[in-house]
Order: structure tokens, then sequence, then C-alpha cells
């Protein structure tokens, strides 16, 4: 197995569970779910964020809440990020008296957005026989609630959705797996 490592990365999360919005300000969901096969050909492991998440806390740091990972965008906070037995569980709020969050939460409540993304740096990876990277252990920066996930089933939920909806969806999904693909060097 080959060893590899690489700067910033996104990851968007391949879930069947909802992200909930409470009170227009307060959202939970998973932001990653281990042993799933992504789009780019990933594979996050059980425990992959485990040291990261122990060196923020001893830090007093937290993970940061962005509008589609653009760092100049915060938009509330998470005050719970951990992982369980299914992933990576994120609660937290959007932050009223910010302009974006009050945007991202009447979006959100809307289904206009759906979608969870990470941001994070590969600490530890592998190559298995399929030739998949299996993501041991990361150093994880921002959760950002974003407009396209990177898979169709990564998302919120889907109140409202059009036929058109879908249209853009699966043009997004097109944009962001060729996107990966000339990341990794694949398009000839």
């Amino acid at each position: 197995m080959e060893m590899i490592e690489t700067e910033l990365e996104r990851k968007f999360c391949r879930t069947d569970q909802m992200l909930e919005v409470k009170d227009g300000v307060s959202i939970e969901g998973y932001a990653s779910l281990f042993g799933q096969v992504d789009r780019g050909n990933d594979v996050v492991e059980r425990g992959a964020y485990a040291s990261s998440l122990k060196s923020l806390v001893k830090a007093g740091r937290r993970v940061r809440m962005l509008w589609q990972h653009d760092p100049s965008e915060p938009i509330g906070v998470w005050d719970e990020v951990r992982e369980d037995s299914n992933g990576l569980y994120v609660k937290g709020r959007l932050l009223a008296d910010v302009a974006r969050a009050r945007e991202a939460a009447a979006l959100l409540e809307a289904g206009a957005i759906e979608g969870l993304s990470i941001g994070y740096r590969t600490v530890k990876a592998t190559k298995d026989d399929a030739g998949r990277r299996r993501l041991q252990e990361l150093e994880l920066w921002e959760v950002s609630l974003v407009t396209f996930p990177m898979l169709p089933e990564a998302r919120v939920g889907a109140k409202g959705e059009t036929p058109d909806d879908g249209l853009l969806r699966d043009l997004a999904a097109v944009i962001e797996d060729a996107r990966c693909d000339l990341a990794r060097g694949h398009l000839d």
C-alpha cells in the first residue's frame, strides 16, 4: 500500500440522513459517513477524525462553519463535532446577527441548499487494491453548508424539489466529477 499526503481538500458527504434545521438557526446532521466510496474514489475510515478533534479541543479551538467553503464567510458555530459509528456528526447554530447566516437559514428551510461538505488536510491515507484512497487520518478544518454536494445523495433534504432542481444537481455533479478528475490528472 502506498502512503499519500495532500494539501487542503474538500469532501462532500454521502448521506441518507437529513440535516435538520430547528427554529431557523439550529442545525445538525452528518458531515461525513464512514465506509462510503465517493466520486473522487475516496473512502473515509472510522477514526479518521479522532486525532484532529482531540487536538482542537486541547488547543481550545473549534471546527469552523463556513458558507460554500469561503473562509471570508463564517456563518455560525459548530457546538458539537464528534465521530460516532456512522461518521462525523455535527450540531451547531447559524448566527442570526450575520446576514449570510440568515440567508442560509432561509435557503435551507426552502430546500434551495441541501448539503454539507468538509474542508480538511489528509494526514494519512493509502491506496487499496481497487485503487481507492483510504483516508485514515484527516486534519479537519471546517464544515460548510453548500449548494451542490459532490454526491447527489449528499444533501440536507428535498423540500419542494422540482425536476429543474434535479437537473441542476446532476449538472453540478458532472462539473464536480470533472474537477476531481482534473485535480487527480485523470482527464486526457
